[in-house]
C-alpha cells in the first residue's frame, strides 16, 4: 500500500514495515540534492517528527516521519549518491525503514489520487 504526507513524503506499507523516501514532485522542487542525512537505525521518531535532512543546490529540507516508529533500516546508498533521490525517488532513492509504532497512523495518509489532487 502505497501513501502520501501533504510535506511530499512517500511511504510504502508492508505488513508493519514503513519504507520512507521524498515524492517525484519534492525532488524536482529541491533541485540537483548534494547531500543526504539519515537518521541511525534504532532512533524512534513520533509522527510528523524531523527524521532526514537533504541538501539541494536550492536549499536544505527537512523530511518528516509521515507514521512514528522505530528505524529498523537506512538506505546507505543516497548518502553515497543523493542523485539516486533525483534519478529514482520512489525507487532506489528510498530514504529509511520503520517498524510502525501505531499501524492506524496510516489511515490519516492521503493515497495517490488525493496527492495528485493536492499537486493540482
Amino acid at each position: 500500500m502505497l501513501k502520501f504526507t501533504q510535506e511530499h513524503e512517500w511511504v510504502r506499507i508492508e505488513g508493519d514495515a514503513a519504507t520512507v523516501g521524498i515524492t517525484q514532485h519534492a525532488q524536482e522542487q529541491l533541485g540537483d540534492l548534494v547531500f543526504v542525512e539519515l537518521p541511525e537505525v534504532g532512533r524512534r521518531f513520533e509522527k510528523g517528527a524531523p527524521s532526514a535532512v537533504v541538501e539541494s543546490v536550492k536549499a536544505a529540507s527537512e523530511v518528516y516521519a509521515p507514521v512514528g516508529g522505530q528505524v529498523v533500516q537506512a538506505n546507505p546508498a543516497i548518502v553515497t549518491d543523493p542523485s539516486l533521490v533525483n534519478s529514482d525517488p520512489m525507487g532506489a532513492g528510498w530514504f529509511y525503514k520503520l517498524k510502525l509504532a501505531d499501524p492506524s497512523e496510516v489511515d490519516a495518509l492521503l493515497d495517490e489520487a488525493a496527492y495528485k489532487a493536492l499537486l493540482g
